[in-house]
């Protein structure tokens, strides 16, 4: 990214009651940046956005801001403004007036106002709204007045701290594609916050994803997903097989009782590895010609393709297929070695990888409970 730095964090903790939540943090937010804090919850993820927007102070390190720290300087005095997941929009002011209130704080010219209202109105499509009484609009148009009260200042920052998370699922995928246009017409820095690793790799241009206070990888939405660091970013990053291996030699993996042909390399000989490979990387061929064999465990339909769950020597694998594989059928796995991604043993080794247990309700569930958390 040629953008200039913005916003440095360095060396950045912060405890609660003796319970360390980050620990350490270094990173560097670029100008016109959209950049993702990924992680599940607990991770550390709302207190950075809130050191940044001023609502927390570090306990260490310091937070710089176009060059200046700003450590000490309270949140309204900060070019940063932010969007909560409880939108706290003014239920006794009509659109109009929720959007203008922090220009009218400033004394803008009324001509000015209603200008610039008009502008925040066609960039959030509520042409229109500006009438309406909060109570009458939807959650969707709601967090649309939020966004358009917050970026009618001109902050050089915008913080989003899980915005879409009481929206349903088709109106969060829309208003993705609409916060990302938003973000390239304004040239605002967004700083975003989720645990939904979907609307961070459609969303972002930068992603960093975080576990237990620390920072885990830092990257594209492409890098993180094709190229994770560790077992733990592999799993919280889409689905993945996670498998023991060792390297034997260069562009040669070992694991599942097999050779594999790689594309990695400097990894000491006869290193212990983890094998990430991703189900829509799997081709499910006869079991004759197959490089692994093993027996459909489960079947689940899901629409433009199929997830099938494998047994391969004890070890369940994920993969998703669009040709239709009956439930206890025997069939061949092939795999490209572009399919397969060496990874360094991390202290999240062993803790991900296998389906055995899976279950979409359990998946669901802990989504929920997170979203819980987080509120």
């Amino acid at each position: 990214m040629n953008q200039e730095i913005l916003i440095q964090l360095k060396h950045i903790s912060k405890s609660f009651d003796g319970e360390t939540i980050l620990n350490g943090i270094d990173l560097d937010i670029h100008d016109k940046e959209f950049i993702t804090f990924l992680g599940p919850s607990g991770c550390g993820k709302t207190t950075t956005l809130r050191i940044i927007g001023g609502f927390e102070t570090p306990d260490e390190g310091d937070v710089i801001f176009d060059g200046k720290r700003i450590n000490d300087i309270p949140a309204y005095q900060r070019h940063i403004n932010t969007v909560f997941q409880k939108y706290a929009l003014f239920p006794h002011l009509n659109v109009f007036e929720n959007i203008a209130f922090g220009l009218r704080l400033k004394h803008t010219p009324e001509q000015e106002i209603v200008r610039q209202v008009k502008d925040m109105l066609a960039l959030v499509n509520l042409k229109g709204f500006e009438r309406r009484k909060i109570a009458t609009l939807s959650g969707g148009q709601q967090q649309r007045v939020a966004i358009a009260r917050a970026l009618i200042n001109r902050p050089k920052v915008l913080l989003l701290d899980e915005p879409l998370g009481a929206l349903d699922l088709k109106l969060r995928k829309d208003m993705q594609v609409e916060l990302k246009n938003m973000q390239k017409q304004t040239g605002i820095t967004f700083i975003y916050v989720t645990h939904d690793q979907e609307e961070a790799l459609s969303m972002s241009d930068t992603v960093v994803v975080m576990a237990d206070g620390c920072i885990q990888q830092i990257g594209t939405p492409t890098d993180i997903y094709n190229e994770p660091i560790n077992a733990f970013v592999a799993d919280f990053i889409g689905e993945s097989n996670i498998l023991d291996g060792t390297m034997p030699e260069d562009f040669r993996a070992s694991f599942a009782g097999h050779v594999f042909e790689c594309l990695d390399s400097g990894f000491a000989k006869g290193d212990a590895v983890d094998i990430v490979i991703r189900p829509e990387d799997v081709d499910v061929v006869a079991p004759e010609v197959g490089m692994l064999r093993g027996q459909v465990s489960g079947v689940t339909f899901k629409g433009d393709y199929y997830e099938i769950i494998v047994d391969v020597c004890g070890f369940k694998w994920m993969i998703e297929t669009s040709d239709y594989v009956a439930p206890d059928a025997t069939i061949g796995l092939h795999i490209e070695p572009d399919a397969i991604h060496v990874m360094k043993k991390s202290k999240y080794s062993n803790m991900f990888g296998d389906y055995s247990s899976f279950s979409e309700e359990f998946d669901e569930l802990s989504d929920a409970e997170a979203e819980e958390v987080e509120e």
